[in-house]
């Protein structure tokens, strides 16, 4: 008797999280199991505009969306404390490396000071290997409708979001989603 109940519980507790989610970033329940958001068609797509953000690199230099108008963008949103983006943000390194100037590739830290994110890219010797961005308030973040970590979106040259990755990725998932950028 005390299992059913128990069970019970938890299967209420998975059900409220999972609405909360969806709720939460307000999307449909079809976005898939990947994480991916689901897109119903092209159009649909190119009408979901890249976020406007204003931000500062390490170095105090503020960088906007808009300074790289025309090219394709991949916006990874990180945070030291994150286990996941240990290994994806080298990985990220080196997929920038790879398609040299085809794709920018930034990583905005989540809220963390200037010394815990130059800390972090210094020890895995990645910090001139990417455009780091610091998020003091977080909003970068929020305005993706962010929920996991890491989050990801890949933005085409015309600004659009044409992909949207919750969680990590693998350098072969990178270079996949890159060229499906490039390809779109």
């Amino acid at each position: 008797m005390k299992k059913t109940y128990l069970f019970i519980i938890i299967a209420v507790i998975v059900v409220a999280i999972g609405w909360l989610a969806v709720s939460r970033t307000g999307q449909s329940p079809s976005t898939s199991s990947t994480g991916d958001t689901a897109t119903p068609n092209k159009q649909e797509a190119q009408l979901e505009k890249a976020p406007n953000f204003s931000l500062q690199d390490y170095n105090g230099k503020t960088v906007n969306l808009s300074d790289f108008a025309g090219k394709p963008l991949v916006i990874n949103s990180w945070a030291a404390w994150c286990p996941f983006c240990k290994k994806e943000l080298p990985d990220f390194a080196a997929a920038q490396k790879e398609f040299d100037d085809k794709v920018v590739i930034i990583a905005i830290d989540r809220s963390e000071s200037l010394a815990v994110a130059k800390g972090y890219t210094d020890q895995q010797s990645i910090t001139d290997n990417l455009i780091f961005l610091l998020d003091p308030s977080d909003s970068f973040y929020r305005s993706i409708g962010g929920f996991s970590m890491p989050e990801s979106i890949f933005v085409d040259k015309n600004g659009n979001i044409v992909d949207h990755k919750r969680g990590p990725m693998d350098i072969n998932e990178m270079r996949e989603r890159i060229n499906k950028l490039l390809a779109s």
